[in-house]
């Protein structure tokens, strides 16, 4: 199983070691042509902006695109959840987005959440998180704070979460992904 983690810019490494940890092979990805051949990819929380940008100046957001819409599974982290909604951007999943929903840099905060699924509370770790506002019915919503910001979903072949997964020792969500990925 190789598994692709975007790696212009944002929490890269941390990623890679999950993974690499649950047993996939992982491939740093900087340009279109390491797009290839990959049965999943990871897009990292970092700043969503400059990743759209940087996605546009060497040449992977069209292809990015293809690769989303052709069904490859995808996880995408803070940022990697913006790209994922963005029309501007990858507009793979029918979603509101609210960048940056719960303030500045200083409003950052952590939360144990009930996760659909989960048995026990997970603890998220959200960084100038951004959160949905709204989906279309077909998505199904994971985890929501304040009841109505919703903060990890599931749609189709994408998983996203608006918190930081790869800065905690939980593996669940990116197990929850490898599972994705191989179909059980």
């Amino acid at each position: 199983m190789v598994i692709g983690v975007l790696a212009l810019q944002g929490a890269v490494s941390e990623h890679v070691t999950l993974l690499q940890t649950l047993g996939a092979t992982v491939r740093e990805l900087r340009e279109p042509q390491e797009l290839a051949e990959l049965d999943g990819l990871v897009l990292p929380g970092g700043e969503s902006t400059t990743m759209r940008k940087l996605l546009d100046r060497v040449g992977m957001l069209t292809p990015l695109r293809k690769l989303v819409a052709s069904g490859l599974p995808v996880f995408g982290t803070c940022a990697g959840m913006v790209l994922l909604a963005q029309p501007e951007s990858l507009n793979a999943l029918p979603a509101t987005i609210q960048r940056n929903g719960f303030g500045r840099q200083r409003e950052s905060f952590e939360a144990e959440l009930a996760v659909t699924g989960f048995e026990t509370l997970y603890h998220g770790v959200f960084i100038r998180a951004p959160y949905y506002s709204a989906v279309d019915p077909s998505v199904t919503v994971l985890a929501t704070v304040n009841d109505d910001r919703i903060v990890a979903a599931r749609y189709q072949h994408l998983l996203v979460t608006a918190f930081h997964p790869e800065l905690t020792e939980d593996t669940r969500f990116h197990q929850l992904f490898l599972e994705m990925v191989t179909g059980k």
